[in-house]
């Protein structure tokens, strides 16, 4: 996968375990988040691993957002605990901040960690998906929700869907009896082009089992993210 590929083992997991252990032992999840993405900067000598001298820029920009509905304040309407993490569009910097930032597996249940283009908030509101939905998988293992966050993680910003401009990001839910990873998408109602995405996306995280397409004008009426799946493969 070329500059896709993890980090090499060794010192820099070392280095990798020792920042992140400091970072949580700061103070809450919200923290920890916002604390690693503000020390992901990488010095400009640093940049380039290949030795070019110059980061390698990504087809566009991206943005970690972290969410945690652990503890609601009462009468707080959805998405007020949503908080923007770090945008970044270098490949440098998307391994430092996976690197530094929590595995989905780390999270505490009901959080949700997004990666979403820069520009569009992880809403349904948001004019970019008010008229889409999301592909779902579900997760009973949370190395397996960190392997797939991963593989899908690499194949938004290394463009390989054919349809990527119709995509919106991913959003991986932490919860207490089973995980979810669901890919967002613009279009709901066109079934060929949603189809397409849902194979594609099913080979990349290598799942075997069915999954499912739900648009989110159906979420919305029936308040609930999990019911009418339109579309399946």
């Amino acid at each position: 996968k070329g500059l896709f590929a993890a980090p090499p083992p060794g010192e820099r997991d070392r280095e990798r375990e020792r920042r992140a252990h400091k970072v949580r032992s700061g103070g809450g999840e919200m923290a920890e988040v916002e604390t690693a993405a503000s020390a992901t900067a990488i010095p400009e000598q640093q940049q380039g691993a290949e030795g070019s001298g110059k980061p390698h820029r990504l087809e566009r920009k991206w943005t970690f957002w972290f969410d945690n509905q652990s503890k609601p304040k009462q009468g707080a309407a959805w998405g007020t605990s949503l908080r923007k993490a770090y945008t970044f569009d270098t490949v440098e910097d998307f391994w430092c901040l996976y690197d530094q930032v929590f595995r989905p597996s780390k999270l505490p249940g009901n959080a949700d960690f997004h990666c979403f283009k820069a520009g569009i908030e992880p809403k349904w509101e948001d004019p970019e998906c008010a008229n889409g939905g999301k592909w779902s998988v579900i997760s009973n293992r949370k190395a397996n929700l960190d392997t797939m966050w991963l593989e899908t993680l690499m194949a938004l910003i290394g463009e390989q869907f054919d349809e990527s401009e119709e995509i919106c990001g991913v959003v991986a839910s932490v919860r207490q009896r089973q995980d979810k990873l669901a890919l967002w998408t613009k279009n709901a109602s066109n079934e060929s082009l949603q189809t397409s995405i849902g194979k594609k996306w099913k080979e990349i995280i290598d799942v075997t089992d069915k999954i499912t397409y739900n648009f989110h004008d159906d979420s919305r009426r029936e308040k609930s993210s999990s019911r009418s799946s339109r579309y399946s493969v």
